[in-house]
């Protein structure tokens, strides 16, 4: 049985998902048609296009994500806290670049109102909006709905592009957020469609690589990388992924050469840092990097938060990964 959205998301589980949304047509949504011989690769540049776009937009945090050729990936980080800061007129300036503006509002912003009704609607109308900047399923509709629109003008048809529900996983904690991360940088590489990450385009790491050589820490859209183990103790000014790039760079290289069917898959002597601060079990963390989709799970975790997460919602059983 499907579960509703609100227990698939919910803040007060973690602010860490992992989403994966997929076409629907026969015809790939970026890639090369097998049957028409079509290439619909430029589809790919729409939607980086768009995930970058939005991530200025929304209070969410763009971890990682990966366009392939019939689907896509994104790990984000739900920043309700940033949302919550926003005054009233930051939040219609940011759900207006994506959408008209009420004439209503608008009086509102040029202090033309003077009737408490309408002034009293007009901030329904903003609260409404600050609670889907911080919102998933918002995230992703919008996301959708402006690939759908222009893939349905190129192709001279309407219907239905993309699968009614996006997946959704939960990421309980920091390994899970790890494991996510990893499996969507190294999308490309399973599907082998490149060697390496630095070869992997419409990818999140070779974005964060390609601006490195840039002398650029981190590519605008993308959430930064901040070194801090514990997220209560870093500072909220550098708040970010609680990892050191050059570690997680390393970890996807490493990860990226265990998937390799000629490698002998030993594990060499030296790994990242990355895998003793967060006293990571490899096999486990492994399966997870590499095979995250393969079984039907909304958390990701330890034992001892699924349990968590059964008890909070009071269930008999949960679909989870042990990590």
């Amino acid at each position: 049985m499907t579960l509703p959205r609100s227990q698939q998301v919910d803040l007060a589980i973690t602010p860490y998902y992992h989403c994966v949304s997929r076409c629907v047509r026969r015809s790939f949504l970026c890639g090369v048609d097998p049957v028409s011989g079509r290439s619909y690769a430029h589809r790919k540049d729409w939607v980086e296009n768009r995930i970058h776009q939005l991530a200025h937009i929304f209070c969410i945090d763009i971890c990682a994500y990966a366009v392939m050729s019939n689907h896509y990936h994104l790990v984000v980080h739900i920043n309700q806290e940033k949302a919550e800061k926003l005054s009233d007129i930051q939040v219609i300036e940011r759900w207006t670049k994506i959408h008209c503006l009420p004439e209503l509002v608008f009086r509102y912003m040029k202090g033309f109102l003077r009737s408490r009704a309408e002034i009293n609607t007009c901030k329904k109308i903003i609260h409404l909006w600050r609670t889907r900047l911080y919102s998933l399923s918002w995230l992703m509709k919008e996301l959708n709905f402006e690939i759908a629109l222009q893939a349905n003008k190129e192709d001279r048809c309407s219907g239905h592009f993309w699968e009614g529900r996006f997946k959704s996983q939960a990421l309980l904690d920091e390994k899970a957020l790890l494991a996510a991360m990893t499996y969507t940088d190294l999308n490309p590489v399973r599907a082998q469609q490149a060697e390496t990450p630095e070869e992997s385009e419409y990818t999140s790491i070779k974005k964060r690589i390609d601006s490195l050589t840039n002398s650029q820490p981190t590519p605008a859209g993308l959430w930064p990388f901040t070194g801090h183990a514990n997220r209560e103790t870093a500072n909220r000014e550098t708040d970010g992924i609680p990892f050191r790039l050059i570690d997680y760079m390393e970890w996807v290289d490493w990860v990226g050469r265990q998937m390799r069917e000629s490698k002998s898959g030993s594990i060499p002597a030296y790994l990242p840092a990355i895998i003793d601060r967060l006293s990571l079990n490899l096999t486990d963390t492994l399966k997870a990097c590499t095979q995250l989709e393969k079984k039907h799970c909304l958390w990701i975790g330890t034992p001892e938060q699924l349990l968590s997460v059964k008890n909070y919602f009071h269930k008999q059983r949960i679909y989870g990964i042990n990590i």
